[in-house]
């Protein structure tokens, strides 16, 4: 099975139109996967290419559009290449000419605003070799650079040592989502329950890697539906040491689970492993400061059809008007069209953020922060709509 688009490092090329990108990521890679053309503007929308990069792991590699474009075309290219920054663990920002600008100034400021690891390619080198000048810039300011010609193939070897060395220390770093909370030969019971939203023939990917990280602590995993819950543990002789479930069925799950069981659901674990649970339960507070017709958006981080007990549209919407005995507005953001401005919302509800990287969505979470707009997440919402919030939260130390 493919890593998930979630758990991959994701390195994005960035620069001008025709300064090399496609013919670099395909000298990178060692495969022709972006059109190479000598026309500027080649390359619109960004091109993924995933790749086993040693002793790194999977990541992907994305060659977006020049961010130099220009017509009302190219301005939406500009904007698409924007929104990948937003996903990029790091970046390679492509030159090909002997010095540096303003433009190219600016592009590395805003790098560094984003706090994203950046690598300077000078391609071309069978063409063009950098100034003194330049280099000595860069190296004043402590930015990495290299010298490469994707045409010939020279330097890509250094290249890959020099991305390999600005790969954050989170993604070295083990992260678990529970595995810290067992050992082996522990028993863990996974609450999955099969509705119209379940995909067909497999579970949603927190399970999965829920059930997964229990089978690799030699732990035990059983997993049932919240119906089969009840009756598994009266036929268990020996206590689980948690009980994980998913949270539209929270309510249902925690009705049969001892007090003295630990017990929490997939989508606080994930708040804590891939986002920021402290940050999100702070959001949490504006929920009962919501008053009648304040604007929420709810984010979901992937596009899925929509069906009629969708947990964004539908269920999450319900659940707090039900809470608050008010009419709140419920707006959708869908895949990674998260807005820039967000000064419409008094609080933003995110999905798991099972297909966002954890620097994606730190990012966003920062985003929200910044522009003084609270924010929390689906799993824990529901919660705390279902006055569950600091049982679930117990596990983890809150």
């Amino acid at each position: 099975m493919a890593a998930p688009r979630g758990e991959r490092l994701i390195i994005t090329l960035l620069g001008r139109r025709n300064v090399g990108k496609s013919s670099l990521i395909n000298g990178v890679t060692g495969q022709d996967i972006s059109i190479v053309s000598e026309i500027p503007g080649t390359t619109t929308d960004p091109v993924a290419k995933h790749y086993e990069l040693i002793p790194v792991g999977p990541v992907t590699f994305y060659d977006t559009a020049g961010i130099d474009d220009i017509g009302e075309l190219g301005e939406q290219r500009v904007k698409a290449t924007r929104r990948v920054l937003w996903r990029s663990d790091v970046v390679m920002l492509v030159l090909d000419k002997e010095t540096l600008d303003e433009p190219d100034w600016n592009t590395i400021r805003e790098l560094k605003d984003m706090d994203i690891p950046f690598l300077i390619v000078f391609n071309k080198s069978d063409i063009y070799s950098p100034g003194k000048k330049a280099l000595g810039a860069l190296e004043d300011k402590g930015i990495p650079y290299v010298i490469v010609s994707s045409k010939n193939a020279d330097h890509i070897d250094i290249l890959k040592e020099k991305l390999i060395a600005l790969i954050p220390g989170y993604f070295k770093k083990e992260m678990l989502i529970i595995g810290d909370l067992i050992y082996p030969r522990d028993l863990v019971i996974c609450v999955t329950p099969i509705d119209l939203s379940a995909p067909k023939g497999r579970l949603i990917l927190p399970q999965v890697q829920v059930i997964r990280e229990i089978l690799d602590r030699n732990a035990i995993a059983i997993t049932v539906k919240e119906h089969e819950l009840r009756e598994v543990l009266t036929r268990l002789n020996q206590k689980p040491v948690l009980v994980i479930t998913d949270s539209q069925v929270v309510l249902q799950a925690a009705a049969d689970v001892p007090e003295d069981i630990p017990f929490t659901t997939f989508s606080t674990a994930f708040a804590r492993y891939k986002a920021n649970l402290p940050a999100l339960l702070e959001g949490l507070q504006q929920l009962d400061q919501l008053e009648a017709g304040d604007k929420v958006l709810v984010a979901e981080a992937c596009s899925h059809h929509i069906e009629c007990d969708d947990i964004g549209r539908y269920k999450i919407p319900q659940w707090v008007k039900d809470y608050l005995g008010k009419e709140i507005q419920f707006d959708i953001a869908s895949g990674h069209d998260f807005p820039d401005n967000l000064s419409e919302y008094k609080l933003v509800i995110h999905c798991d953020g099972c297909m966002n990287t954890g620097l994606e969505f730190k990012r966003r979470i920062h985003h929200c922060q910044a522009q003084g707009v609270p924010v929390t997440n689906y799993g824990i919402l529901i919660s705390k709509t279902q006055g569950l919030l600091e049982r679930v939260i117990r596990p983890f130390g809150f």
